[in-house]
């Protein structure tokens, strides 16, 4: 019986023996050498144009850091920082970046090809428009501002690419098309941004006010905001045209401020008009000597609730809220004469009335 056993244990031990001899040889007889590389082909036509873009471009684009004062309470002050992307100007060391990446900021730093942080100020904000202009105190000698192109000749399926710093991830080249044309985009005080370039080129936090270009390399836009629920693209990114910025970035450089465009009037709170459901821009004063003065008015009798006349359209063009408003008259553009019609108790008046700096 126990030799029986001690044959069947010999036997097993005997196969474990044969199974691991079967298992261990072909390892130790595999050549480690690594696999020769197959040679591929020079890069497409098209591979290349995209290279000799990014390589082109990538110099001149820049990486902001900006640090602002944050109230933590009564008596705490503390520090926040954030971060975008903008592009060389020109070789006074002008950098173009969006106005929310540089609001209320206390100090700015910019990094160039170099990678060294630059300290650089604020010389111009338009927050109608989302665009800032900065300043490098220490200005590179190899400075390569971005050729520029225009944007009232893009075409909806063209070819545009991004480059920014996305997540903090420095100069990041996404691809796609020029989705649609002529979108609004809301800004800062019951504005919005019309001519509005849409693209399904990747557009993530920190992409922001970095330089869309087209097939050529030539800056077409500047990536401003992306629509998405998740705060990340979802192949609906937005930039302002470039015809626009070559309008506000010189005055912006020159005065530090862009012109408003208005007619002389103060709206009442588009909020209230909505809730009263009155589509159009509601008047509540005019300014005295304004063009809109000259018009014989009739603005918002609070104690009786008269509405007045209310603007409904700008040259043929229906206007429903105060932002449309806004953008009209910077279609129509400062010096330039608008047909407007007011509204009053369902009669229509057709006047004349010229755009002016509000600001001035």
């Amino acid at each position: 019986m126990k030799m029986r056993y001690a044959f069947s244990y010999l036997v097993h031990a005997l196969i474990g023996v044969a199974a691991a001899v079967l298992f261990i040889a072909p390892c130790l007889a595999y050549d480690a050498t690594p696999r020769p590389v197959t040679p591929r082909p020079p890069l497409t036509t098209n591979e290349s144009s995209v290279v000799s873009l990014f390589e082109n471009t990538a110099p001149s684009v820049a990486y902001i850091y900006i640090e602002k004062r944050q109230f933590n309470g009564f008596f705490s002050v503390g520090t926040a920082r954030g971060e975008g992307s903008g592009f060389v100007w020109d070789t006074y060391g002008h950098v173009v970046t969006n106005y929310h990446v540089v609001e209320d900021a206390s100090s700015v730093q910019v990094r160039l090809d170099s990678g060294k942080p630059i300290p650089a100020r604020v010389v111009g904000i338009a927050p109608e428009y989302d665009l800032a202009v900065v300043q490098l105190k220490e200005i590179p000698k190899d400075l390569h501002p971005i050729p520029l192109g225009s944007s009232h000749d893009l075409r909806i399926g063209q070819s545009v690419y991004a480059i920014g710093n996305p997540f903090g991830l420095s100069r990041t080249l996404t691809t796609g098309i020029i989705s649609a044309l002529d979108r609004v985009l809301p800004t800062a005080d019951y504005s919005q941004i019309s001519g509005v370039i849409q693209t399904d080129a990747a557009i993530n936090p920190g992409n922001s006010g970095g330089p869309l270009l087209d097939s050529a390399g030539r800056l077409i836009g500047v990536n401003s905001a992306i629509r998405s629920e998740s705060g990340n693209s979802a192949g609906v990114g937005f930039a302002i045209p470039v015809d626009m910025v070559n309008r506000i970035v010189p005055k912006l450089i020159a005065t530090g401020r862009a012109p408003r465009p208005g007619i002389g009037i103060v709206p009442v709170d588009p909020n209230l008009v909505a809730r009263a459901g009155i589509s159009g821009v509601v008047i509540e004063s005019v300014t005295r000597g304004s063009p809109a003065d000259q018009l014989c008015i009739r603005v918002l009798d609070r104690r009786t609730g008269d509405v007045g006349d209310v603007i409904v359209a700008i040259n043929g063009h229906r206007v429903d809220t105060l932002a449309t408003f806004v953008a009209e008259l910077d279609r129509v553009g400062i010096g330039n004469v608008a047909e407007m019609i007011l509204e009053r108790d369902g009669i229509e008046r057709h006047v004349h009335v010229k755009v002016v700096d509000v600001l001035r």
